[in-house]
């Protein structure tokens, strides 16, 4: 660079040398470390964060950036540097220079085939991943799921609807990988809360789907409350078919609701219960990321926010360069975040303490605080 700034100046004709002129020794220059690629940096341990920023998921994956960010500044970490990967051009080539770049920790990626691709090769590097999936299947053996496990929800909002005097249980659950996995846990954690399934329908995503399936399941009614796994959207669509059959069964959802930012503005979910993360700080952190990148982030963003605030606190005791403390997350210790406690299980998955809402008046309320720790 010092060269290519000089210019040479070429004589006009020859100049006789000087008999005392010796050239110069040569200096002594620092190394400086340039290499390919990411420049060393011997005072912070890499980070990668793995999510899409273009193509049709960039506008969550640009805000799960902007949400790492965010958690860097708020903690004020100078231990831990993130460098970001654009999934959507390919998430396995996308992991292949995260790890050459020297990525120690893998934040991401978002989509459960993405995590398929990126697991491999993580695990011969032997760099964790913290996926941001909610697909239960992707979990284990180097890969943790950050995201919101719908087998958790359903448990939950069912034990307290249990506990609220529902007995007989109705169902609606899609054809598809998310509707057949949410059927095997409603029908364990009915059974297990001592109630009864008398009912349970599958429908396609198509137009009058969800309604053939109600008038299916018309004629086992009544029922005392109905599971409807799919978004409010599609469970709004539904409640006015199944109040025909069963006028005072109540509507139950799952953590999809929690995503659905008008869910609490459809009046046919009025005293439907869902059971999710509370949202006590994620509004605050929403206010600051809206004042900080003038735009409201992505719901999902949050699991950003908390995956960074982890690798913070683990960093406390994780040396500069050496390899990411994974036993860590496999101790069951428990972390804080927007969406409150969470710890790891065996499995990789993220064991969240959940509260159960009411939708009333456009309005959604707690009704079942999250617990305050984790039972052993």
């Amino acid at each position: 660079m010092v060269l290519s700034a000089c210019s040479t100046v070429v004589p006009r004709g020859p100049v006789a040398p000087r008999e005392s002129a010796l050239p110069p020794p040569p200096v002594a220059r620092p190394d400086v470390g340039v290499q390919q690629g990411i420049p060393r940096d011997a005072a912070r341990n890499r980070v990668a964060l793995l999510v899409p920023l273009s193509g049709a998921n960039a506008g969550v994956g640009k805000s799960l950036a902007n949400a790492t960010q965010l958690a860097l500044l708020d903690t004020r970490n100078e231990q831990v540097r993130i460098t970001n990967y654009d999934t959507a051009l390919g998430a396995a080539a996308a992991a292949q220079r995260a790890v050459t770049d020297g990525a120690q920790l893998i934040l991401g990626p978002l989509l459960a085939e993405d995590v398929r691709a990126v697991a491999p090769i993580a695990r011969r590097a032997g760099v964790p991943v913290l996926a941001f999936s909610n697909d239960s299947g992707v979990a284990g053996d180097g890969v943790y799921i950050m995201g919101y496990a719908p087998s958790q929800s359903i448990e939950r909002v069912v034990a307290y609807a249990r506990s609220r005097g529902v007995t007989n249980f109705g169902g609606l659950v899609p054809n598809a990988l998310y509707g057949t996995r949410a059927s095997t846990v409603f029908l364990r954690a009915v059974e297990s809360a001592g109630g009864r399934v008398v009912a349970l329908q599958t429908y396609d995503r198509s137009a009058g789907g969800v309604g053939a399936a109600v008038t299916r399941m018309a004629k086992d009614a009544p029922f005392d409350g109905v599971l409807i796994a799919d978004s409010g959207a599609t469970a709004a669509a539904a409640v006015p078919l199944l109040r025909r059959a069963s006028p005072n069964a109540r509507v139950i959802g799952t953590e999809l609701w929690n995503t659905d930012n008008g869910v609490a503005a459809r009046p046919a979910l009025n005293g439907a219960w869902f059971a999710s993360v509370s949202n006590t700080f994620y509004r605050q952190y929403a206010a600051k990321y809206r004042a900080r990148f003038g735009t409201a982030p992505y719901r999902l963003s949050s699991l950003g926010y908390d995956a960074v605030l982890l690798a913070a606190r683990i960093s406390r005791d994780w040396r500069v360069g050496a390899p990411f403390p994974e036993a860590r997350l496999r101790s069951g210790e428990g972390y804080a975040g927007i969406d409150g406690a969470f710890r790891f299980g065996r499995d990789g998955v993220a064991e969240r303490a959940l509260e159960v809402q009411e939708i009333r008046g456009g309005t959604v309320a707690t009704v079942s605080p999250a617990p305050a720790s984790f039972g052993r």
